[in-house]
């Protein structure tokens, strides 16, 4: 069984490279996990940088004591994929950062569709912003990466489009694209920002706004996808044809 991994904000050890696991990260370890001396853990701070350790012992309900000998770096992965990720309904947003996590993406965008049912207003888009980031910790830990997505803060249309202008591949998913995403020329290298609309579809005037900025619209299949699973399917792509995933 693969290791499980827990989040740590810094790798200080004491003697002997003791490292001691607490607070909500221990708690879990060890009254949840159950983890006894001798079996392996991962721990990592979620931006690339990890170590292997072994469990030595615990102490109480939330202090895991393991050794860690050294700390590796995992370094960024090329092409970077970014998905523009419009706002579904109810808990459909957290479901997406889920498995995209899962998946590979780099980053997600949070996108305030004109179409989009779901609103992020005030409070209310603090705690629903609040989740997604916390979701996308969970599948990062989860999915046993050490690299964890990042969740950016939502986006206008106007501001998404400055974001495809700088990518090395905009695509935007959509029954108008002649060209499928399967056959999209992509880059070795650079940034792919991938655009998912929401239940009611890109707008028009997005469309158009975003293929002024130099985005092109792709189909991803012959069905039509839920907003909440288009953004993992394409990517899953992307990764494949990329090589990211061999």
């Amino acid at each position: 069984m693969t290791a499980p991994v827990f989040v740590v904000e810094h790798f200080r050890t004491g003697d002997g490279g003791r490292y001691v696991l607490d607070g909500p990260e221990g708690r879990h370890a060890v009254s949840v996990k159950r983890l006894r001396p001798g079996e392996e853990v991962v721990l990592t701070d979620g931006a690339g940088r990890w170590a292997d350790c072994v469990v030595l012992d615990t102490e109480g309900k939330d202090r895991l004591i393991v050794r860690l000998d050294s700390v590796a770096e995992q370094p960024e992965e090329e092409p970077r994929i970014t998905v523009v990720q419009a706002l579904p309904k109810g808990d459909r947003g957290e479901l997406a950062v889920e498995t995209m996590t899962e998946t590979g993406v780099d980053t997600v965008v949070p996108w305030a569709a004109s179409r989009c049912i779901t609103q992020w207003k005030g409070e209310r888009g603090v705690k629903a912003l609040a989740k997604w980031r916390a979701t996308a910790r969970e599948a990062g830990k989860q999915s046993r990466r050490v690299r964890f997505p990042e969740v950016a803060d939502a986006m206008t249309s106007r501001q998404v489009a400055a974001l495809l202008a700088k990518a090395d591949l905009a695509a935007v998913l959509h029954e108008s694209g002649e060209e499928p995403l399967a056959t999209a020329e992509l880059p070795a290298h650079g940034e792919i920002v991938l655009v998912i609309g929401p239940e009611g579809g890109v707008s028009p005037e997005e469309l158009e706004l975003f293929t002024e900025a130099g985005a092109r619209a792709y189909r991803l299949g012959r069905s039509v996808l839920r907003t909440s699973t288009a953004g993992t399917a394409a990517a899953a792509l992307l990764l494949g044809r990329t090589g990211r995933w061999s």
